[in-house]
């Protein structure tokens, strides 16, 4: 298998994939491919990971594109940004935001991946529920925007307002708190929670989260209302 991504800012992932070779995706994403690959779908791993993968935000169910001799098959991202590759081996297990996965190559594994403070990641909407991978091969991950790096010594700390971290690796550390201080809360114009992320480990930020672009749209869109009629 190669791959190529381009167009971005509006990306598509195109996958060269030899006789027999599979890659799998969420259910959606595929955009074009040869007449020679086979889809199926499948729970992908039971009913455990069937629900797992509903409350990381992702399809319930996985593609899966087998190539019948040389063939090539196009993923498109669902919004403007970048489409990451990261290599997953053993003991290098990597975290994804919440509907982040695009697909993926080799033998990986997908599960769910709960942070510790339940309560402080439930309120917060991030880090509550995300997604792990695990195994041996690569991952294709979504970014809405632009991917910005760091790399976190053991200890060193990043904070991020709710939404904008898109992926890290397993080694690194997530907790999210409320913003300190009533006039921060309610005069602040920030989100009531921030997530701190402690190396070591990288992450990756995302610049346009499309919860962020989505709340900038919301007033310029009217209200629809419901009317209803009686009959004399």
């Amino acid at each position: 298998m190669n791959y190529e991504i381009k167009y971005e800012p509006f990306p598509v992932l195109v996958m060269n994939l030899d006789n027999g070779e599979t890659v799998q995706c969420q259910a959606g994403a595929m955009a074009w491919m040869t007449p020679n690959i086979e889809m199926q779908t499948s729970a992908g791993g039971g009913i455990g990971k069937f629900f797992g993968r509903m409350f990381s935000g992702e399809s319930a169910f996985i593609n899966k594109y087998t190539a019948h001799g040389s063939g090539s098959i196009t993923f498109s991202s669902d919004f403007v940004g970048k489409i990451l590759p990261v290599e997953i081996k053993p003991g290098r297990d990597f975290v994804v935001q919440k509907g982040g996965f695009l697909a993926s190559f080799g033998d990986v594994d997908q599960s769910v991946f709960f942070q510790k403070k339940f309560g402080a990641a439930f309120f917060g909407g991030e880090g509550f529920i995300m997604q792990r991978f695990s195994g041996n091969g690569i991952v294709f991950v979504e970014i809405d925007g632009y991917c910005e790096q760091f790399d976190l010594a053991a200890g060193q700390k990043i904070v991020l307002s709710t939404g904008y971290l898109a992926a890290m690796e397993a080694s690194c550390t997530m907790d999210v708190q409320t913003v300190k201080g009533a006039m921060n809360v309610l005069f602040g114009s920030e989100n009531l929670f921030l997530t701190t992320v402690s190396g070591p480990g990288k992450i990756y930020i995302q610049t346009k989260p499309i919860s962020k672009v989505a709340a900038a749209l919301k007033p310029f869109f009217p209200t629809q209302t419901v009317t209803t009629s009686s009959k004399d």
